[in-house]
């Protein structure tokens, strides 16, 4: 066979392989090594030495096998090269081809091939020698303009973002896991993802993409597919880890909480729409749930109701008081009006303390009547008991009754903190100063600002947001609150190591006045106790408000409180603050009930007369079994959903943390009155 014969069988070859792909791809050779391997493989006496060198050893040919040779289309997932044909010359030509085929296709694919050239090789060359004019027959090929690059960038530029899309597209499919994408998807079908039906297509694409990868089993086959897909699906989905959407997926496969990877997805896609406070689950997640539940035997176990002291074992109550518990008794008008008389807690400064236990133990039991100061800035503290409607259904908690309790505000813990977690402020830091406002029914649109000067004389502040010598931040600044979202700002501190011995004066000033304006709270936390501050009173444009002054030794802190309490009263929870409120119950929070100890203490005093106005949770997923975790989405959204049923002689009151520092002022009466201020 003539070489033009052989080169007409490659030219045939060349058009069938390509009339189909608009992409062709290159796989990582030596090149010398590919055009040796051509000139050694001819059989032996086919290629003999003409002139100096073999008669196929040419610089055109070398030319064109050192830049096409090495130029693979992939079909079916498989690698094709140009060498992969019959050349109708088993004893010259055909060993050469299968020596190239053979050696391209164990090479991995390194680049997508980018030209801007056309032509390659040339036809034949001419001769003169000896006055005859010699030809010589070439490698050569012409490329359909398909595959000519136009573009502007460079090459090497084209040819790194191709890389780059596949490396990111195979990433994807490797790591993000079905179980998400099945999530997403339920999410963007039950209209429960902003700006989810933008990526729906997308997503059913890439599902189906990665259920083909996950059926090869072959890792060079894999890396075939994730070129081949990788370029025909384009950087929607081919760079779909690095999109909004990829942040969602990465999250939940990684086993991010439900709401709080939704929560970083949309704030990424509009904070300044982000406002969801449903927890999130799709009809898959509830349908388990459903079916754990009823297996468990939990399903009466979902009714609630506020308990009533009827509801209490008597070896679990500290005290009792029947008589305040009845609310039925004849309207004293004069009582009624003298409760509208604010007593002013200052005046109990100076007497005599006690810490809570030593109060359970030796003043409870001889106490006949007991009271409590109720003052403003307990507001805070507001629980209540919430009991199952049916009493012997199967507890669903860590500990060994069916009962639970609620704080104001709907949560089981502070809810300031809480409120600083949910907007990504760190509330785990080594010190913490948080502060709240228009959180109440009447919205409160002024700008407060929390801020602290160091002993190092730094001011931490919307303007000066790090210090990165002693680690503090502010990380959540709220210029501008929202009807219905309580408005929040934090700083902390992460490092003691760093941290500058010395005061930390903290204090809130108020940016901007307007509508609403009526006062702020504020929480400090260090070694795990909250220390709690109100300031229910209007701030004039650019007054600051001293709050305290926390004062660090290296190792300790110690906090110096500046914040008065306002003495005016008001109407919370059906009781008038700034009073002396009889207390019906005392008692430990229920997973200390029959000498258990699960979880944080509280102490609970139940007040009398006192109405919970809030729709509290049934239940809240921090108490449930373990055995529920997997399902605390859905059994979140549940104890939402189902209302708490009123009860007559509510056991709601005040509660307090054993975490957390605080006091409460009580009035004992036994055989003589005593005032105290317990300790907590």
């Amino acid at each position: 066979m003539q070489f033009n014969e052989f080169m007409l069988k490659l030219k045939n070859h060349f058009t069938q392989l390509t009339k189909d792909i608009d992409v062709l791809f290159e796989v990582e050779v030596d090149k010398d090594e590919l055009w040796n391997l051509y000139l050694d493989s001819f059989p032996k006496g086919t290629n003999q030495i003409y002139r100096k060198r073999r008669e196929f050893d040419c610089s055109c040919c070398r030319h064109f096998i050192k830049s096409l040779g090495n130029v693979v289309a992939i079909k079916n997932n498989q690698i094709k090269t140009i060498w992969d044909f019959d050349t109708g010359s088993p004893d010259q030509f055909q060993p050469v081809v299968d020596a190239l085929n053979n050696y391209v296709k164990s090479k991995r694919i390194t680049n997508v091939f980018i030209t801007k050239e056309l032509k390659f090789g040339a036809a034949y060359s001419i001769e003169n020698k000896d006055n005859k004019c010699i030809r010589y027959n070439h490698f050569h090929l012409t490329l359909p303009n398909k595959f000519q690059y136009k573009g502007y960038d460079t090459i090497d530029t084209v040819k790194g973002n191709y890389r780059a899309t596949k490396e990111v597209f195979k990433r994807s499919l490797e790591e993000l896991n079905m179980d998400s994408i099945d999530t997403v998807l339920e999410l963007i079908a039950q209209n429960s993802l902003y700006k989810g039906k933008e990526w729906e297509e997308s997503l059913n694409k890439f599902k189906k993409l990665k259920s083909d990868y996950e059926h090869i089993s072959s890792d060079k086959e894999k890396d075939i597919f994730c070129w081949h897909q990788s370029l025909k699906v384009g950087n929607s989905i081919g760079r779909i880890r690095n999109h909004s959407i990829g942040t969602l997926l990465t999250n939940i496969t990684e086993g991010m909480n439900l709401d709080e990877a939704v929560r970083k997805y949309e704030q990424i896609v509009a904070p300044e729409n982000y406002k969801r406070s449903k927890p999130i689950f799709t009809k898959r997640m509830l349908e388990n749930a459903k079916k754990k539940i009823q297996k468990l035997g939990y399903m009466e176990s979902l009714k609630r109701r506020f308990a009533n002291i009827d509801d209490i074992t008597v070896n679990n109550i500290l005290f009792a008081n029947k008589d305040s518990v009845n609310r039925n008794q004849d309207l004293d008008v004069f009582g009624e009006l003298e409760k509208e008389v604010a007593v002013n807690p200052k005046k109990f400064d100076k007497v005599e303390e006690i810490n809570i236990q030593d109060f359970i133990d030796n003043v409870l039991p001889t106490a006949k009547e007991l009271e409590v100061l109720f003052e403003n800035r307990l507001s805070r503290n507001l629980c209540s008991l919430i009991a199952p409607t049916i009493k012997e259904s199967k507890t669903m908690f860590k500990w060994n009754n069916n009962f639970c309790w609620a704080y104001t505000g709907n949560i089981t813990d502070s809810s300031m903190k809480e409120n600083v977690k949910k907007v990504g402020g760190k509330v785990d830091g080594i010190l913490r100063f948080s502060i709240q406002w228009n959180d109440d029914n009447e919205p409160n649109y002024c700008d407060y600002d929390a801020h602290c000067l160091e002993p190092n004389g730094k001011h931490i502040y919307f303007h000066n947001k790090r210090d990165v010598e002693t680690t503090g931040m502010l990380d959540v600044d709220v210029i501008y609150p929202e009807e219905g979202i309580p408005a929040v700002e934090n700083i902390t501190w992460v490092d003691k190591s760093k941290m500058k011995k010395g005061n930390y004066s903290f204090f809130v000033n108020c940016f901007r006045a307007c509508s609403g304006n009526k006062g702020f709270s504020a929480e400090i936390e260090y070694n795990g106790q909250i220390y709690q501050f109100v300031y229910n009173k209007p701030l004039k444009q650019n007054e600051n408000v001293e709050v305290a002054t926390v004062y660090f030794n290296g190792q300790t802190f110690t906090i110096k409180e500046l914040l008065s309490s306002t003495t005016s009263s008001k109407k919370i929870w059906n009781l008038q603050s700034n009073q002396f409120i009889p207390v019906s119950v005392v008692m430990y929070s229920l997973n200390y009930w029959d000498e258990q100890g699960v979880g944080n203490k509280h102490y609970m005093f139940m007040l009398k007369d006192c109405v919970n106005p809030e729709e509290p949770n049934g239940f809240y997923n921090e108490f449930l079994n373990y055995e529920l975790n997997e399902h605390r989405k859905v059994m979140e959204a549940l104890g939402q959903k189902l209302s708490v049923v009123s009860a007559e002689d509510q056991l709601s009151g005040l509660g307090f943390s054993s975490t957390r520092r605080n006091e409460l002022i009580v009035k004992v009466k036994g055989n003589i009155e005593r005032i105290l201020k317990i300790k907590f």
